[in-house]
C-alpha cells in the first residue's frame, strides 16, 4: 500500500523567497537555518554558564604546578619553554633507540628483498643445458641456426598466463620499491649515527674541502685525539 501511495505524483511545494522590499537583508532564513543557529547559540550559552559556575565555586586555596609553570600572555595561558626538558643522557638514550629501530627496519627490508629475489630468480634464469646439432650440408646448418635464433628471441613470459605475468610485474615493482626504501633507510641511519656521534663529548671540527683526501658532498668531522688513562 505504501509503495502505491508513493507512486502518486505530488505537488512540489516551493519555499517562500525573500520579499523584494527586504532584498537588502540577503536570503530569507529557513527553519533549518534557524535550528543550526539556535543550537550553536545555546551550546555557547551553556559553556559560559559552566565557566561562571566554576569561577563562583572556586577554592581560593587550590594549587597545582601549572600555576607556577605557566603564565598569561594577552589572556592566553602559555607554558614554559621545554627546550631543556630532557638531560643529555636521556637524549642519547632516545637517539640510540631511534637508531636501533631504523637498523631493525633495514634488516627486515633486506630479508624481504632476498625472499623476493629468490622467488623471481627462477624466471630470470636461462636454461644451462646445451644441445649440439650436426648438419649434413650448408642449407641444413642455416636452417638450424635460424630456428635457434628464433628460440632465443622468444619472450621468457610468453608461455605464462596473463594473471601470472601481472603478478610477476607487480613483484618486480615491489622489489624496486623495497630497494629504494632500503637506500633511504640506510642514508637516514648514517645521518642519525653522525648526529649521535656529534652529541658526544670531545673537541671536534669540520674539515675544509682542501683537507679532504676523498672529496665528498657530506660533511666530514675530525675529533681531537685525547689521551686515555
Amino acid at each position: 500500500m505504501s509503495s502505491f501511495k508513493n507512486a502518486i505524483p505530488r505537488r512540489a511545494h516551493k519555499e517562500r523567497a525573500q520579499p523584494q522590499a527586504r532584498k537588502k537583508f540577503g536570503l530569507l532564513e529557513k527553519h533549518k537555518d534557524y535550528v543550526v543557529r539556535a543550537t550553536a547559540f545555546h551550546k555557547k550559552e551553556l559553556a559560559l554558564q559552566k565557566l561562571k559556575e566554576k569561577a563562583a565555586f572556586r577554592n581560593p586555596d587550590e594549587f597545582y604546578f601549572k600555576m607556577v609553570k605557566a603564565k598569561t600572555v594577552g589572556g592566553v595561558h602559555r607554558l614554559e619553554s621545554q627546550v631543556n626538558k630532557y638531560t643529555q643522557d636521556e637524549l642519547m638514550l632516545m637517539k640510540t633507540q631511534d637508531i636501533g629501530y631504523i637498523l631493525q627496519k633495514v634488516q627486515s627490508e633486506k630479508k624481504k628483498i632476498e625472499k623476493l629475489t629468490a622467488m623471481l630468480h627462477c624466471l630470470d634464469d636461462q636454461p644451462s643445458n646445451r644441445r649440439i646439432y650436426y648438419a649434413e650440408d650448408r642449407e641444413e646448418a642455416e636452417e638450424l641456426a635460424s630456428k635457434a635464433s628464433e628460440h632465443c628471441n622468444l619472450d621468457a613470459y610468453g608461455n605464462l598466463p596473463s594473471s601470472i605475468r601481472r603478478k610477476t610485474a607487480t613483484s618486480y615493482r615491489e622489489l624496486e620499491a623495497r630497494k629504494s626504501r632500503v637506500r633511504d633507510l640506510e642514508k637516514l641511519y648514517m645521518d642519525m649515527a653522525m648526529q649521535k656521534e656529534l652529541q658526544k663529548s670531545g673537541r671536534k671540527r669540520k674539515l675544509r674541502e682542501d683537507e679532504l683526501v676523498n672529496p665528498t658532498t657530506k660533511p666530514v668531522y675530525k675529533w681531537r685525539q685525547e689521551r686515555k688513562r
